[in-house]
């Protein structure tokens, strides 16, 4: 599957969800902000929101400091 994150294209394994990218990557317990093809997707929705092969995705997480 071939999906941009973060502007780059990534053959990765076949995902159905946003949730599963974000498993893959170790983010699904992080502070984020996904936007999948220019649309933010709250948080709650990840799991059920479609993901298909040429989309786009933007993941945010915030890092703390000081």
């Amino acid at each position: 599957m071939r999906l941009t994150i973060n502007g780059e294209l990534r053959e990765v394994e076949p995902v159905s969800t946003v949730a599963e990218p974000l498993q893959a990557f170790k983010l699904d317990n992080k502070i984020l902000v996904v936007e999948l093809n220019r649309d933010i997707i709250e948080r709650g929705s990840y799991a059920e929101t479609p993901v298909r092969d040429g989309d786009r995705i933007e993941i945010v997480h915030f890092v703390g400091g000081g």
